[in-house]
């Protein structure tokens, strides 16, 4: 199934709110034990809080600064919310997807398990294809005079691009009729993957917009130079990760800096406090493609294919709006706003394209 989209806030405060988490996830497991605040802190934050709605990125300050591991009770998992930890606990054998549920669910993180080779004429297909869609979607929104980018080109880049290489409608692919595509072969394959990520891939998308729109300077950069798109992609992925919370469950006790997590316990992985972590970036707030080791933990290694597929459709979408809409600008007034609690991006994106 393509990835679902994860609520844009919590709006209730009562357990009812967890209904946000997927199906079956297993974060049902009984506290044994809460961590004590740090001295003058007063009172145990939760994920599933206000803070956590209202000021995200204020809430990951407080957990990496004074609860480093939390059980939270709402949530009925542990928190982990440090870099060190987080990316020391991906690779962890003894951290496991929870039971049952599909494998690519909001809040998982975007490549895992056996990695094959690219093949380059494969991918030169999807490539072809993702231009032509990002081409076709900007010039049309370049005769607007306000356009939505998060909901007309983001969201429809990765699946226009897996419906035409498979040889399917959009609908059809909405549907779940990819395994019946018109199409096989190792294009298809890519394809299918560019579907079943098509989620994360646009909130990355929107992201990355977000991020280079706010700062005319890294636009014109990647404007005049298509290269310096890898390392801006590589910052915002850091900066703004889609995927927030992995959650993971402990095979067995889980010894961890802070603490030990008990073997059965769900666990979440806190990926965008800890790509917010000054412990491990200079000024983490700030966009810098400059920074020499990015270090993004969400969308996993650059030599798995989703990974590079992702970044293909970053490429090819950041090209054709240059193109199409040289004096592209925010709409009068409008700024970005993040949404969601496992998954985050922008929902909306108002620009003028001329």
């Amino acid at each position: 199934m393509p990835v679902g989209l994860a609520p844009d806030a919590v709006g209730s405060l009562d357990l009812a709110s967890r209904a946000a988490v997927p199906a079956g996830s297993g974060l049902d497991t009984p506290a044994p034990r809460a961590v004590a605040p740090a001295p003058g802190v007063p009172a145990t934050p939760s994920l599933l809080g206000p803070e956590a709605v209202s000021d995200r990125y204020g809430f990951y300050r407080t957990l990496r600064e004074s609860y480093p591991l939390l059980w939270d009770d709402r949530l009925g998992a542990w928190l982990v919310s440090r870099y060190g930890d987080v990316a020391a606990a991906l690779g962890d054998p003894g951290l496991v997807r929870p039971r049952r549920g599909p494998c690519c669910w909001p809040g998982e993180v975007w490549c895992e398990g056996p990695r094959r080779e690219v093949d380059d004429e494969a991918f030169g297909v999807l490539r072809e294809v993702s231009e032509r869609t990002a081409f076709v979607l900007a010039r049309r929104l370049a005769q607007r005079e306000v356009a939505d980018l998060a909901q007309e080109f983001c969201h429809w880049l990765p699946v226009g691009t897996a419906a035409t290489a498979l040889g399917l409608s959009c609908a059809e692919l909405a549907r779940g009729s990819r395994a019946g595509g018109r199409r096989a072969g190792p294009a298809a394959s890519l394809a299918v993957l560019c579907a079943d990520r098509s989620a994360l891939i646009g909130k990355a998308l929107a992201s990355l917009l977000a991020n280079l729109l706010d700062r005319p300077d890294e636009w014109a950069a990647v404007r005049d130079a298509p290269g310096a798109l890898t390392a801006a992609w590589a910052e915002s992925l850091r900066r703004n990760p889609p995927v927030h919370v992995v959650l993971r469950r402990a095979r067995g006790d889980i010894r961890m800096a802070d603490g030990t997590i008990p073997a059965g316990a769900a666990v979440a992985l806190l990926v965008g406090a800890a790509s917010r972590d000054p412990d491990r970036f200079a000024a983490p707030d700030r966009f810098d493609p400059r920074r020499t080791a990015p270090a993004q933990l969400a969308f996993g290694p650059p030599d798995c294919p989703a990974a590079r597929v992702a970044e293909l459709q970053a490429e090819c979408a950041v090209r054709a709006l240059c193109e199409a809409m040289p004096k592209l600008r925010w709409a009068e007034g409008f700024r970005p706003t993040e949404t969601g609690l496992l998954t985050r991006a922008p929902r909306t994106l108002l620009v003028r394209p001329a």
